[in-house]
């Protein structure tokens, strides 16, 4: 039965390739009757088999973490698979729309291609300095791990790159994404490609004006704008190690027009034309390279003084998981937390689920909801009594232990407090 409650306006971006037009937006009504366990992805897949099969979108995993879903979602670009309908508030219409700066193959469907390029272009794979038999051994409190931090959980979905301004003004702009990975293993000091890396890196990374667009957007949680910054900072300590580069087709200026050749007589009496070619270009060359210095070391200035305290460990919080009378003991079940991190200046909404577990009147239990292995979504199945991984069958049994599939390690448990009878968690 249909509820007026529970019924949905869902407007979606339609365009066609072999129709000559700039694509228009199409309206559907679907009855939804849970929006909270709900995703855009859910309410594609029904629009698409109930009422317009020729409807096109992208999606796989389904539990964020391809990144094949990304698109705009009410004017904020997301993932369709992560985004649940209660995001968008009743009575407000569900507007879906492709990523910016991509080319448009098919309704939701964008051509990836471009992206990619420019993803390459930055030398995203790992050379090692040394040929090694043995694994290296890597402890959490590496400080270059610690720099790294959850940058490398990217899954190239594109939302950065669609909410970055400085895409569109940019052609040769490499974006957030690729700079992001360029940062990963500028920050690997077992990588051999360190200078190329960094010259082709910092070729882009000063066209970032510091919008935190990418960082607000990612449905990973990872900032491009730090990443960015720290490519400056990079620069500032290893000036004399890079070269110049060709610049981007896109970005090279016209040619300037030939000069008037004058006939007004000087007081050196022609005696400047007689002056050393090599000389020339050794005074041009050092006054270049002059500029290119005061920029950098003025660019890493300014970095470092806005964007540096995101460097730094960031400030712990509790945040409430809910009452203590809401959970039964002997239960498990999944909470979605929603609160703001600051980082810096900048504050970010957040959305995380944690999984809680009450043994006894006092004693509770809180586990990560991230998958050790390659940080999948893990939820409780009731029917077999253990924590599942959907994606590479991950198996954790209540009390968070491997039993099953290729996670390394046991799931991650998390600080807890009660506090006016209110369960918190402590979270970054």
């Amino acid at each position: 039965m249909t509820s007026s409650q529970n019924l949905r306006t869902v407007k979606v971006f339609r365009y066609d390739p072999e129709k000559k037009d700039a694509g228009h937006f199409d309206t559907y009504s679907l009855n939804i009757e849970h929006p909270e366990i709900t995703t855009i992805l859910d309410v594609l897949i029904r629009l698409q088999k109930e009422q317009d099969s020729s409807l096109s979108f992208r999606f796989a995993c389904r539990v964020n973490m391809c990144g094949s879903c990304g698109m705009v979602i009410n004017g904020r670009e997301g993932l369709a698979c992560k985004t649940n309908v209660s995001d968008v508030p009743a009575g407000q219409d569900i507007t879906l729309r492709p990523l910016n700066h991509f080319p448009v193959i098919k309704d939701l469907v964008v051509d990836m291609g471009p992206f990619f390029e420019k993803y390459e272009d930055t030398l995203p794979f790992f050379e090692p300095k040394e040929q090694r038999d043995e694994p290296y051994v890597i402890l959490p409190s590496n400080k270059k791990r610690i720099d790294i931090g959850m940058a490398t959980d990217c899954i190239a979905c594109g939302c950065c790159v669609s909410s970055c301004t400085m895409v569109n003004n940019h052609e040769g702009y490499s974006g957030p994404a690729a700079l992001n990975r360029a940062f990963t293993l500028l920050a690997d000091e077992r990588d051999a490609l360190f200078v190329p890396r960094l010259t082709r890196a910092l070729d882009s990374c000063y066209n970032c004006r510091t919008e935190f667009n990418c960082t607000e957007v990612c449905p990973k949680q990872i900032s491009g704008t730090r990443a960015i910054k720290y490519i400056q900072r990079l620069a500032v300590t290893h000036l004399k190690d890079i070269a110049p580069i060709e610049a981007h087709p896109a970005e090279e200026l016209p040619p300037k027009p030939p000069k008037e050749e004058s006939t007004a007589s000087c007081c050196c009496h022609a005696k400047h034309e007689e002056v050393d070619p090599s000389r020339r270009s050794f005074l041009r060359s050092t006054a270049g390279l002059i500029s290119v210095g005061t920029a950098l070391a003025l660019g890493g200035v300014l970095g470092v003084a806005a964007v540096g305290p995101t460097l730094n460990d960031q400030p712990k919080q509790w945040v409430s998981v809910g009452s203590v009378d809401g959970f039964a003991i002997g239960s498990i079940n999944t909470v979605m937390l929603k609160y703001t991190r600051k980082n810096a200046f900048h504050k970010q909404d957040v959305q995380q689920p944690v999984l809680v577990r009450r043994d006894t009147e006092k004693d509770f239990v809180l586990f990560s909801s991230s998958c050790p292995h390659l940080g999948c979504s893990v939820s409780w199945d009731n029917v077999s009594e253990r924590f599942k991984c959907a994606c590479h069958g991950g198996a954790f049994d209540r009390d968070g232990k491997v039993l099953a599939g290729p996670p390394p390690r046991p799931l991650d448990r998390l600080q807890w407090r009660v506090e006016d009878n209110i369960v918190k968690v402590e979270v970054v």
